[in-house]
């Protein structure tokens, strides 16, 4: 009786339960959908930005899509028709909230104050002006689009135009554009009009930090050389790598010499094909990259068996400057993006990057020596720990070589035309010269090493 009791008011509830009911439920899900989906996060987005010193006035132009202008109450009609007449205010409120609070412009390293939005308009999306600048500039000068085209909101693009206060046109102008937050993937065309000079093109992804428009050397210098010591530390394949070189020498007291011609070794190596790559010596074809990954990950494993099984720690020198030129062509892709941030200083930068790459190489070892010192001293015997370490190193490198194996085999096949012929004959050329330097180098750096024999063996 009691669970009967219970159970009366649940009946009473399904028995009001009526047609209407459930279709009013139905139809407050689907607008709650919509809303969702009107609001979702753009996969691609792509921003056109034409900046433009003139006088007094910084022009900046920006093409973006209106589909990333969430949380705008954007006015419609009909079936989520844009209702451009009534859509000024928004449209500013998108500029701002969106454009104008996700880029910082400075002069002469000093933030420039808030913009004054001199046209903000919608723009079809099969519109082709903003391939220039003076027809993207009279596109927005040019009448509104009429509301009878019936355009649905979130196809369409905005433009805008925005004017800055500067103090000279020919003054140092950088900006920090945060525009990583338009949508899951956001790439950015920017062109720098200064006066009386070249035009300068920029392409890049997401948050690409602080960009300076025209660098002088020390500006170009000091990015790279931080780039380059971000880019060894945040590099776990090369940082293994470098770890499985210097495993065998933290066993060796008092032998200093073949780790220096080891690392000097893998920094000529990696500075060669990358220096290389900049000026454009390697194949421009899709399977280059993947292909190098993969050999980057055989370098891996290559050196933690070498350790495991003992090779010969006196000429371990020539076999890193091999696997060096891998890694070098592994750096020149990180680096590929960034040059376009060089300004007119590329071989300055491209030894800037070197330095901090090196710089990153010290820190690591700085940290890594000391540690492995402490380890094979108190932890393990030093031919256990030795083989322990590579063991996990080799473990790795194992599984992001088939890993990526996976990804090279996804590529097609080379063609096997003249032009392949004609680049593998310059490769082998390439790498003829150096096989002919290395071994030219081997008679030196082997009496240095015997010196260094010698003075260990006295102090015994």
């Amino acid at each position: 009786m009691h669970f009967k009791t219970n159970l009366l008011p649940l009946l009473e509830i399904i028995r009001a339960i009526t047609p209407a009911t459930i279709r009013a439920v139905a139809l407050l899900m689907l607008l709650a959908m919509g809303a969702v989906h009107a609001h979702d996060i753009p996969a691609d987005v792509r921003l056109n930005i034409f900046f433009k010193p003139e006088g007094k006035t910084l022009k900046l132009l920006i093409r973006a899509p209106l589909s990333a202008m969430r949380d705008v109450d954007i006015p419609t009609f009909g079936k989520g028709y844009l209702q451009v007449s009534k859509a000024d205010q928004a449209l500013r409120n998108a500029t701002k909230l969106w454009l104008i609070d996700n880029l910082e412009i400075f002069e002469n390293g000093a933030p420039l104050p808030a913009p004054r939005i001199v046209h903000a308009r919608v723009s079809l999306p099969s519109d082709t002006s903003f391939t220039a600048y003076e027809s993207a500039l009279a596109n927005l000068t040019a009448s509104p689009l009429a509301d009878h085209l019936e355009l649905y909101w979130n196809q369409q693009m905005l433009d805008v135009l925005l004017e800055y206060p500067i103090q000279s046109d020919r003054a140092d102008f950088s900006l920090r554009a945060r525009v990583d937050r338009l949508g899951l993937k956001v790439s950015t065309a920017l062109r720098f009009l200064p006066p009386g000079t070249a035009s300068r093109a920029f392409e890049f992804h997401g948050d690409a930090g602080h960009i300076t428009l025209d660098p002088r050397w020390h500006q170009a210098a000091w990015r790279f050389t931080v780039s380059g010591f971000w880019h060894i530390l945040e590099g776990v394949d090369h940082l293994l790598f470098l770890l499985c070189l210097v495993i065998p020498f933290s066993c060796q007291h008092g032998r200093w010499r073949p780790l220096v011609v080891i690392v000097t070794a893998f920094t000529v190596a990696h500075s060669i094909t990358l220096i290389a790559s900049a000026f454009g010596f390697v194949p421009d074809v899709l399977w280059f990259a993947p292909l190098v990954e993969l050999a980057i990950a055989l370098t891996i494993v290559y050196m933690a068996l070498e350790n495991i099984v003992g090779g010969n720690i006196e000429r371990r020198w020539m076999t890193t400057f091999a696997f060096g030129l891998a890694h070098g062509f592994g750096f020149s892709f990180a680096l590929r993006e960034s040059l376009q941030f060089a300004g007119d200083h590329l071989v300055t930068s491209l030894l800037a990057f070197n330095l901090g790459v090196e710089i990153g190489q010290l820190a690591a070892l700085l940290v890594v020596l000391p540690l492995l010192t402490l380890l094979f001293r108190h932890a393990f015997t030093e031919k256990v720990g030795v083989i322990l370490l590579s063991a996990l190193v080799a473990h790795t490198g194992w599984h992001w070589m088939l890993e990526r194996g996976e990804q090279l085999s996804k590529f097609p096949a080379p063609a096997l035309d003249a032009a392949f012929a004609a680049g593998v004959m310059r490769g082998l050329i390439a790498l003829i010269i150096l096989g002919v330097l290395v071994w030219l180098a081997n008679g030196q750096v082997r009496r240095w090493l015997t010196e260094d024999t010698k003075i260990v063996n006295k102090n015994k």
